[in-house]
């Protein structure tokens, strides 16, 4: 049986990528985003590419009181009844923006958690009524441990990890499967000029999409994408305190 799933911030990198992912497998797609014109031409590619049902809802993760009329459209939308969601989209500005505006790190956490609360409840309430359903949240591997160079940014993305497992830990009795993604460094437009693209540890948006997909599939709980990473934050997260303040990383 094919599912549905919802995308959204399914204009960013990551997420056109696994749409496309997703349609080859024979995913119906409801794509969701601000760019309502960029979402329809990624819509009509993916239904030719796939032969597929694909849907389009305008999402502005930063409206609140927007966010239950949005879930209400997803209950009855053109590629069908959603049996996934994938929440992909998020913000990152530099550490060094964040310190010196306190708008830019309010955004931060506004897009990347509290937006993300808002509307995964409703999703969570729908699913668990049903006694069915996915929800996948991309977080990030900044969020396992405070760094100087992003820690507000990471911040934001501890809280998302934290809220993922919470939802999980909540919805599993209940058939609810909820999937934590824990991307590294990605090629993507959201990342231009903050990290660098010709680094051995930078994955495309294609490589995470693919990863994405498989842990779906096989009901994963936690990932890392690319898999060294999890080693890596594994040896972060061990180094004592008291040495890891020195540290420039």
């Amino acid at each position: 049986m094919s599912e549905t799933t919802i995308i959204l911030g399914a204009t960013s990198g990551i997420a056109r990528a696994l749409a496309q992912e997703l349609g080859s497998c024979g995913d119906n797609l409801v794509l969701a985003a601000r760019d309502e014109e960029q979402l329809k031409a990624t819509a009509k590619d993916l239904q030719i590419r796939h032969s597929i049902q694909v849907g389009t809802v305008h999402f502005d993760a930063m409206d609140f009181d927007s966010h239950a009329k949005f879930w209400r459209q997803m209950q009855n939308t053109e590629a069908g009844t959603p049996t996934r969601i994938v929440l992909c989209y998020g913000y990152m500005a530099s550490q060094e923006e964040c310190q010196n505006n306190f708008a830019k790190a309010k955004r931060t956490f506004d897009i990347n958690l509290t937006s993300a609360c808002s509307l995964l409840e409703l999703a969570a309430a729908y699913f668990s009524n049903r006694g069915n359903g996915t929800i996948a949240i991309i977080s990030s591997v900044a969020g396992d441990r405070g760094r100087a160079t992003n820690y507000i940014y990471g911040a934001s993305k501890a809280g998302l990890t934290a809220y993922a497992s919470g939802l999980r830990n909540r919805l599993c009795k209940q058939g609810v499967h909820v999937l934590t993604i824990k991307p590294g460094m990605v090629d993507t437009p959201m990342t231009k000029g903050l990290i660098n693209s010709d680094s051995p540890l930078v994955a495309t948006a294609e490589k995470i999409a693919i990863d994405i997909r498989k842990a779906l599939d096989r009901k994963k709980n936690v990932i890392y994408t690319q898999w060294f990473w999890r080693y890596i934050m594994m040896i972060i997260r061990s180094i004592p305190e008291s040495v890891f303040k020195l540290m420039k990383i």
